[in-house]
């Protein structure tokens, strides 16, 4: 009774998202039963087919990987929370997953991959494509797709499939990191609404300018700046983005009931289960080898091999660096930090993992193990930023970093042709100014446009349903009274 009082007191707002899914359903399937001219796909030829086949494969095979991550995720955040509240964090990391997946099936794939017309390597061509933007003289800007809503233009095509799965999991990392920044106070309710504001426009958005053939992708073609912002696997559209919209959030909502005190002290609200968190840890791990080798979209390319590799060097890296750092300052080794240097690691190759060496992959894990620490004491200290699973500092501090990264250590070796641009991908250190240029547009942007909308949607749910939950039950525990279950009722 409890669970069914709680459903229609506190679901209302969500009525006019669900009868909007149900009749969007229907009318695609409408569509899709109705007869249509049959868009031509081009196929390779039958001696090419077993490469197209395999890459296939590996596209889905790194999608189901990136995948796994959600409870690797889900692991991590209830680790670092109060046993109280376990249920309600495992909860978020599970519905935003099925509430994410709709919202961008419904319109987050179109808008950030609605202007893609093909991907050489999974064989799709001739696809339905639309790039809404603006011209000024002889430069377009594309702003946001419009096409591939619903999935009705692709036509059943196996490559599109592919990189709707592929991108609706990348999606997933970003949708799932707020969940973190944001645990012990979120009202559930108000999480569901966050999930598709997330997933059908405020992760599109960015991520179109950067993947989907959007203004940010075509530095280097309308301006000369490298290759423009170039991301290889998400630090900044995935990671920032994830990082920087739990800023917001957490800003809004505010800290936990007794977590800064009126004589400046910072209360301790240590997380109920660590092992369970350094399993968590070690599962995104696992998973990050599908965000970073499954970007290639081609097990063709000989390139997966650096870029696992860089991968698990930047990853040990920050690892080694954040406890060593503890241990030489407070004379013991902290396991949690050790945990987020290690996802810090991740975020910040993630952007750079193809384009850099072994040696540059370790530097770059280094610098993120010493600002993952920084920023995770900054962040309390100095800003009063309340964030349980440390998920700002790891994905939105390191995420700029590995974003910022690019534009320094590319060593030219890979990357011809990137968003259009003839030649390798330069940094730095191999004198592209310009690709260091389009690098600080592309951060900036993210740090503008993201939090700036993250933090406006907030404020509207805060002035019409409310973010937090009330204070009784901050101080019961999410569990009982915002979920109706406990995680450990005997205990």
């Amino acid at each position: 009774m409890m669970g069914q009082f709680v459903l229609r007191r506190r679901g209302a707002p969500l009525a006019p998202l669900i009868v909007a899914v149900v009749v969007f359903a229907f009318v695609s399937l409408l569509a899709a039963s109705s007869p249509v001219e049959a868009v031509q796909l081009d196929r390779p030829p039958a001696a090419e087919a077993l490469t197209y086949n395999l890459n296939l494969a590996w596209v889905l095979l790194m999608s189901f990987l990136v995948m796994l991550m959600q409870l690797g995720f889900a692991l991590l955040e209830t680790g670092f929370t109060r046993a109280k509240n376990a249920v309600n964090t495992m909860a978020m990391n599970l519905v935003v997953y099925p509430v994410g997946l709709i919202g961008f099936w419904l319109t987050g794939y179109g808008f950030m991959m609605g202007g893609i017309h093909q991907w050489a390597s999974l064989g799709a061509f001739g696809l339905a494509h639309r790039e809404l933007g603006v011209r000024f003289g002889h430069h377009a800007f594309g702003l946001i797709g419009f096409s591939k809503f619903g999935l009705i233009a692709v036509n059943n095509d196996p490559g599109s499939l592919a990189m709707f799965l592929f991108a609706t999991v990348f999606m997933g990392v970003a949708a799932t990191i707020p969940t973190g920044a944001m645990a012990e106070r979120w009202k559930f309710s108000a999480f569901l609404l966050y999930g598709f504001f997330m997933s059908m426009f405020l992760y599109p958005l960015y991520a179109n300018w950067v993947w989907g053939g959007g203004w940010l992708s075509q530095l280097g073609v309308n301006f000369g700046l490298g290759h423009g912002h170039v991301d290889f696997a998400g630090s900044s559209v995935v990671n920032m983005t994830g990082g920087l919209t739990g800023l917001a959030g957490a800003m809004v909502l505010g800290p936990r009931i007794g977590k800064f005190r009126r004589d400046g002290a910072i209360g301790l609200m240590a997380g109920h289960n660590l092992p369970l968190a350094m399993a968590g840890t070690l599962i995104l791990a696992f998973g990050w080898f599908g965000l970073n080798t499954g970007s290639t979209l081609a097990a063709s390319d000989p390139r997966i091999g650096l870029i696992a590799v860089n991968t698990v060097l930047a990853s040990a890296a920050g690892s080694l660096t954040a406890i060593l750092y503890l241990q030489q300052r407070y004379h013991r080794p902290d396991v949690a930090m050790a945990c987020h240097g290690l996802l810090g690691g991740l975020v910040a190759i993630t952007a750079s993992s193809a384009f850099v060496s072994p040696a540059a992959a370790v530097l770059i894990g280094i610098i993120a193990g010493f600002l993952v620490v920084a920023s995770v004491l900054g962040l309390e200290r100095r800003l009063r930023v309340d964030d349980p699973a440390g998920a700002i500092p790891v994905h939105g501090v390191c995420g700029l970093w590995g974003a910022l990264a690019v534009g320094i250590f590319a060593d030219g070796s890979y990357g011809d042709g990137w968003n259009g641009v003839a030649g390798p991908v330069r940094g730095l250190i191999k004198g592209d100014v310009g690709q260091f240029i389009a690098q600080v547009i592309g951060i900036s942007t993210n740090a503008i446009v993201v939090l700036g909308l993250a933090m406006a949607f907030f404020v509207v749910v805060e002035r019409t349903i409310g973010n937090r939950v009330p204070a009784e039950v901050e101080w019961s525990g999410l569990d009982a009274l915002e979920m109706g279950s406990e995680a450990y009722p005997n205990v």
